[in-house]
């Protein structure tokens, strides 16, 4: 059992101080991103509870994960965003300026694993949130560099169903280049959570569990996006669209979907899909390593250790 979640007046005491450096971290941090438009004053409250949670329940190296998947982000988002302008206008529901419903979508479930990793003292449970965590932000990580990324793409789209060509922008749709991008940022966000943890033999199997789990995740998010997500159609452009008034101004029609159904309840969706992928491998590597009879110190599944 991990050191840092032991009940005594001492961790209580170090995790309020995480409490309270998380809560400064985060504030200053959603500062700098309101005042570079990455998020609105919604998205500055989102992140200040998320990023306090995770710092305080997780520790320092979450909350750096965390700060890891929004800057990526944000920076890919800045990357050739005057030729991504005329797709996201003409496609996307929202902007690059992320607001309290994309932070709770995108890192709702993150934080919420954290809680329950801060809270546990089971050892499985412990291991559980901490795969749970990873595979929801390997996820969002994967997702957004795949639309950043994608939306750039030479190659026409194709829809993940059916394989039919379909104009860029249009959820559902994958190409080579974005499902590299979503690739790289899930196996990237699990090197980033393993080295920030110090290179522990117990995480090195972070950038795979990271990667299986993210891919998934993404790839169901793209199944979402061609099949469940409420999509419309604007009769004086003559276009499908994400959005209920067009850029152009014009009230949008129904098209398919389901109505509830928006670009944010697919991306909560996603994470979801990314945890359960992300426990159960994780869950499987551990029954595995019990069969070799492999000590824990030697196992690749996320054995917990001390968090500072």
């Amino acid at each position: 059992m991990s050191k840092s979640n032991v009940v005594g007046p001492g961790n209580f005491q170090r995790t309020g101080l995480r409490l309270i450096s998380g809560l400064l971290f985060s504030s200053l941090t959603g500062l700098v991103a309101y005042r570079r438009q990455s998020l609105d004053k919604s998205g500055v409250l989102g992140a200040i509870v998320s990023g306090t949670s995770i710092v305080g329940m997780g520790g320092w190296p979450w909350g750096l994960s965390l700060v890891y998947f929004f800057v990526s982000s944000s920076l890919l988002s800045a990357f050739r965003a005057q030729e991504k302008a005329i797709v996201a206008s003409d496609k996307f529901s929202k902007g690059s300026q992320r607001d309290l419903s994309q932070v709770l979508a995108n890192g709702g479930l993150a934080t919420l694993f954290a809680l329950g990793y801060g809270f546990s003292l089971s050892p499985a449970m412990l291991r559980r949130a901490k795969a749970g965590f990873i595979g929801a932000l390997a996820t969002a990580t994967a997702d957004t560099w795949a639309t950043e990324l994608g939306t750039l793409s030479t190659v026409s789209p194709r829809l993940i169903t059916n394989g039919m060509p379909v104009a860029p922008g249009t959820s559902g749709a994958v190409t080579p280049l974005g499902l590299a991008a979503s690739a790289i940022g899930a196996c990237s966000f699990g090197f980033f959570f393993w080295t920030i943890n110090g290179l522990r033999k117990s995480l090195s199997f972070a950038p795979y569990l990271a990667l299986i789990s993210g891919m998934g995740g993404s790839c169901f998010d793209s199944f979402l996006g061609a099949t469940f997500q409420a999509m419309y159609f604007c009769p004086i452009c003559y276009t499908e669209t994400e959005q209920r008034i067009h850029h152009c101004g014009t009230h949008t029609e129904f098209l398919r979907g389901i109505s509830w159904m928006n670009n944010d309840a697919v991306n909560f969706i996603s994470t979801a899909i990314g945890s359960v992928v992300a426990i159960f491998l994780d869950h499987f590597i551990a029954l595995v390593s019990g069969l070799l009879h492999l000590e824990p110190s030697h196992s690749s599944s996320l054995n917990d250790e001390m968090i500072l």
